[in-house]
Protein backbone atom coordinates (compact mmCIF):
# COMPACT_ATOMS: atom_id res chain seq x y z
CA UNK A 1 0.00 0.00 0.00
CA UNK A 2 1.99 2.80 1.33
CA UNK A 3 5.64 2.34 2.56
CA UNK A 4 8.17 5.39 3.71
CA UNK A 5 11.90 4.55 4.32
CA UNK A 6 14.38 7.26 5.86
CA UNK A 7 12.26 9.86 4.89
CA UNK A 8 14.44 13.38 5.92
CA UNK A 9 12.44 17.02 5.00
CA UNK A 10 14.61 20.43 5.39
CA UNK A 11 12.73 23.81 6.19
CA UNK A 12 16.28 25.53 4.95
CA UNK A 13 18.58 24.76 8.05
CA UNK A 14 16.08 22.82 10.05
CA UNK A 15 15.88 19.27 9.98
CA UNK A 16 11.93 18.74 10.39
CA UNK A 17 12.15 14.91 9.97
CA UNK A 18 14.61 12.64 10.81
CA UNK A 19 14.73 9.17 8.95
CA UNK A 20 11.19 8.22 9.17
CA UNK A 21 10.32 4.67 8.05
CA UNK A 22 6.54 3.86 8.19
CA UNK A 23 4.75 1.51 6.24
CA UNK A 24 0.34 1.60 6.36
CA UNK A 25 -0.83 -2.66 6.12
CA UNK A 26 -3.74 -2.29 3.86
CA UNK A 27 -7.26 -2.41 4.91
CA UNK A 28 -6.02 -1.21 8.83
CA UNK A 29 -6.28 1.77 10.86
CA UNK A 30 -2.71 3.77 11.54
CA UNK A 31 -2.43 6.29 13.86
CA UNK A 32 0.36 8.89 13.69
CA UNK A 33 0.75 10.38 16.98
CA UNK A 34 2.61 13.36 18.69
CA UNK A 35 2.18 16.26 20.44
CA UNK A 36 1.55 19.24 18.71
CA UNK A 37 5.37 20.67 16.37
CA UNK A 38 6.71 17.05 16.07
CA UNK A 39 6.25 16.55 12.04
CA UNK A 40 3.10 15.23 11.94
CA UNK A 41 1.33 17.78 9.31
CA UNK A 42 4.99 17.71 7.87
CA UNK A 43 5.10 14.02 7.25
CA UNK A 44 1.80 14.09 5.40
CA UNK A 45 2.61 17.08 3.18
CA UNK A 46 5.44 15.06 2.15
CA UNK A 47 2.96 12.22 1.47
CA UNK A 48 0.71 14.40 -0.32
CA UNK A 49 3.52 16.30 -2.28
CA UNK A 50 3.07 19.81 -0.99
CA UNK A 51 6.35 19.37 0.43
CA UNK A 52 9.56 18.30 -0.90
CA UNK A 53 11.53 15.14 0.29
CA UNK A 54 15.11 15.73 1.12
CA UNK A 55 16.01 11.89 0.99
CA UNK A 56 14.40 9.00 1.72
CA UNK A 57 11.86 7.00 -0.44
CA UNK A 58 7.71 6.85 -0.57
CA UNK A 59 5.97 3.60 -2.75
CA UNK A 60 2.77 3.19 -3.29
CA UNK A 61 0.92 0.23 -5.09
CA UNK A 62 -2.64 -0.49 -5.15
CA UNK A 63 -3.57 -4.64 -5.14
CA UNK A 64 -2.84 -5.97 -8.31
CA UNK A 65 -0.77 -3.56 -9.32
CA UNK A 66 3.18 -2.41 -9.67
CA UNK A 67 4.69 -0.95 -7.21
CA UNK A 68 5.12 2.88 -7.67
CA UNK A 69 8.08 6.04 -6.56
CA UNK A 70 5.30 8.18 -5.37
CA UNK A 71 7.90 10.91 -5.52
CA UNK A 72 7.60 10.76 -8.97
CA UNK A 73 4.02 12.38 -9.23
CA UNK A 74 3.27 15.83 -8.64
CA UNK A 75 0.80 16.69 -6.06
CA UNK A 76 -2.03 17.49 -8.59
CA UNK A 77 -1.49 13.42 -9.58
CA UNK A 78 -1.73 12.02 -6.74
CA UNK A 79 -5.04 11.90 -5.72
CA UNK A 80 -6.25 10.39 -8.62
CA UNK A 81 -3.59 7.75 -7.61
CA UNK A 82 -6.00 6.49 -4.85
CA UNK A 83 -5.18 8.77 -1.70
CA UNK A 84 -7.57 10.74 -0.23
CA UNK A 85 -6.61 13.75 1.89
CA UNK A 86 -8.18 16.00 4.49
CA UNK A 87 -6.33 18.51 5.86
CA UNK A 88 -6.46 20.12 9.16
CA UNK A 89 -8.86 22.68 9.53
CA UNK A 90 -11.36 21.25 6.58
CA UNK A 91 -10.66 23.92 3.98
CA UNK A 92 -14.31 23.22 2.42
CA UNK A 93 -15.04 26.14 0.21
CA UNK A 94 -17.60 28.38 1.93
CA UNK A 95 -19.29 30.14 -1.18
CA UNK A 96 -19.91 27.24 -2.90
CA UNK A 97 -22.95 24.40 -2.15
CA UNK A 98 -22.13 21.25 -0.53
CA UNK A 99 -22.98 19.48 -4.33
CA UNK A 100 -20.37 22.02 -5.63
CA UNK A 101 -17.73 21.07 -3.45
CA UNK A 102 -18.28 17.35 -4.10
CA UNK A 103 -17.93 18.00 -8.22
CA UNK A 104 -14.90 20.21 -7.92
CA UNK A 105 -13.69 17.15 -5.92
CA UNK A 106 -14.78 14.53 -8.64
CA UNK A 107 -12.15 16.10 -11.05
CA UNK A 108 -9.18 15.04 -9.09
CA UNK A 109 -10.04 11.69 -9.53
CA UNK A 110 -9.09 8.30 -11.25
CA UNK A 111 -12.81 7.97 -12.55
CA UNK A 112 -13.49 11.44 -14.68
CA UNK A 113 -17.19 11.18 -13.78
CA UNK A 114 -19.97 13.50 -12.69
CA UNK A 115 -21.51 10.69 -9.96
CA UNK A 116 -21.05 11.47 -6.44
CA UNK A 117 -20.82 7.70 -5.29
CA UNK A 118 -23.54 6.61 -3.35
CA UNK A 119 -21.37 5.45 0.11
CA UNK A 120 -21.07 9.68 0.18
CA UNK A 121 -24.28 10.38 0.88
CA UNK A 122 -25.21 7.21 2.72
CA UNK A 123 -22.67 8.06 5.25
CA UNK A 124 -23.35 11.13 5.88
CA UNK A 125 -27.18 12.07 5.33
CA UNK A 126 -27.51 15.51 6.62
CA UNK A 127 -24.81 16.62 3.61
CA UNK A 128 -27.92 15.37 0.50
CA UNK A 129 -30.16 17.60 2.94
CA UNK A 130 -28.11 20.26 2.75
CA UNK A 131 -26.63 19.87 -0.77
CA UNK A 132 -27.77 22.70 -2.39
CA UNK A 133 -26.86 25.05 0.75
CA UNK A 134 -23.47 26.89 0.85
CA UNK A 135 -20.95 24.77 2.78
CA UNK A 136 -20.55 28.12 5.09
CA UNK A 137 -23.77 27.25 6.44
CA UNK A 138 -22.86 24.42 7.55
CA UNK A 139 -22.11 23.85 11.34
CA UNK A 140 -18.61 22.88 12.07
CA UNK A 141 -18.77 19.19 12.49
CA UNK A 142 -21.14 19.62 9.02
CA UNK A 143 -17.93 21.14 7.46
CA UNK A 144 -16.04 18.55 8.63
CA UNK A 145 -18.57 15.85 6.68
CA UNK A 146 -18.05 17.28 4.04
CA UNK A 147 -14.48 17.91 4.03
CA UNK A 148 -14.51 13.91 4.65
CA UNK A 149 -16.96 13.72 1.71
CA UNK A 150 -14.70 15.16 -0.47
CA UNK A 151 -12.32 13.22 -0.13
CA UNK A 152 -14.20 10.09 -0.52
CA UNK A 153 -15.72 11.05 -3.88
CA UNK A 154 -12.41 10.00 -4.72
CA UNK A 155 -12.91 6.77 -3.94
CA UNK A 156 -9.67 6.20 -2.42
CA UNK A 157 -7.73 3.27 -1.36
CA UNK A 158 -6.10 5.10 1.38
CA UNK A 159 -7.54 7.86 3.29
CA UNK A 160 -5.33 10.19 5.23
CA UNK A 161 -6.90 13.04 8.37
CA UNK A 162 -4.94 15.54 9.43
CA UNK A 163 -6.72 16.39 12.99
CA UNK A 164 -9.98 15.52 11.94
CA UNK A 165 -11.63 15.73 16.08
CA UNK A 166 -9.61 19.28 16.73
CA UNK A 167 -11.70 21.62 18.68
CA UNK A 168 -14.63 19.37 18.20
CA UNK A 169 -16.78 18.20 21.59
CA UNK A 170 -16.75 15.31 22.97
CA UNK A 171 -20.29 13.85 21.34
CA UNK A 172 -19.10 15.22 17.86
CA UNK A 173 -15.55 13.57 18.25
CA UNK A 174 -17.51 10.04 19.38
CA UNK A 175 -19.85 10.50 15.87
CA UNK A 176 -16.36 11.46 13.51
CA UNK A 177 -14.79 8.15 15.58
CA UNK A 178 -17.83 6.14 14.26
CA UNK A 179 -17.47 7.85 10.52
CA UNK A 180 -13.94 6.58 10.62
CA UNK A 181 -14.58 2.95 12.17
CA UNK A 182 -17.36 2.40 9.23
CA UNK A 183 -14.69 4.31 6.23
CA UNK A 184 -12.66 1.02 7.55
CA UNK A 185 -15.00 -1.60 8.12
CA UNK A 186 -17.57 -1.18 5.82
CA UNK A 187 -16.05 0.27 2.89
CA UNK A 188 -12.97 -1.33 3.07
CA UNK A 189 -10.65 2.15 3.78
CA UNK A 190 -6.85 2.12 4.45
CA UNK A 191 -6.86 4.81 7.35
CA UNK A 192 -4.18 7.42 8.29
CA UNK A 193 -5.62 9.30 11.10
CA UNK A 194 -3.04 12.34 12.67
CA UNK A 195 -3.78 13.13 15.90
CA UNK A 196 -2.08 14.51 19.33
CA UNK A 197 -4.25 12.36 21.04
CA UNK A 198 -5.88 9.13 20.88
CA UNK A 199 -9.39 10.10 20.96
CA UNK A 200 -11.13 6.60 19.71
CA UNK A 201 -11.83 3.63 21.05
CA UNK A 202 -8.66 1.32 19.29
CA UNK A 203 -9.86 -1.84 17.48
CA UNK A 204 -7.86 -5.17 17.54
CA UNK A 205 -5.42 -4.63 14.97
CA UNK A 206 -5.24 -0.86 14.99
CA UNK A 207 -1.51 0.68 14.75
CA UNK A 208 0.37 3.33 15.63
CA UNK A 209 3.31 5.70 14.81
CA UNK A 210 4.55 7.88 17.71
CA UNK A 211 7.16 11.08 16.29
CA UNK A 212 8.64 13.19 18.52
CA UNK A 213 11.14 15.53 17.42
CA UNK A 214 11.02 14.82 13.77
CA UNK A 215 11.93 10.96 14.72
CA UNK A 216 9.36 7.94 15.02
CA UNK A 217 10.25 6.94 18.18
CA UNK A 218 8.45 3.78 18.66
CA UNK A 219 5.48 2.02 16.24
CA UNK A 220 3.59 -0.88 16.17
CA UNK A 221 -0.06 -2.47 17.30
CA UNK A 222 -2.18 0.29 19.56
CA UNK A 223 -2.04 -2.53 22.25
CA UNK A 224 1.85 -1.92 22.54
CA UNK A 225 1.07 1.85 23.32
CA UNK A 226 1.89 1.86 27.17
CA UNK A 227 1.85 4.38 30.04
CA UNK A 228 5.21 4.99 30.14
CA UNK A 229 5.48 5.68 25.84
CA UNK A 230 2.25 7.79 26.67
CA UNK A 231 3.79 9.73 29.63
CA UNK A 232 7.28 10.42 27.68
CA UNK A 233 5.59 11.75 24.07
CA UNK A 234 1.92 12.17 24.33
CA UNK A 235 0.83 13.61 27.78
CA UNK A 236 0.84 17.16 28.03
Amino acid sequence: MLRLQAVNQFYGPKHILRDISLELPRGQCTYLLGRNGVGKTTLVNCIMGHLPVSSGTVSWQLYGEPELDLLLYPVEERAALGIGYVPQGRQVFSQLSVDENLRVALMAGRNKTNRIPPMVYELFPVLYDMRHHRAGDLTGSGQQQLAIARALVLEPELLILDEPTGGFQPTVVAEIGRNIRQLQQEFGLTLLVVEQQLPFTPQGDDRFCLLEGGCNVAQGRLEQLDESLIQAYLAV
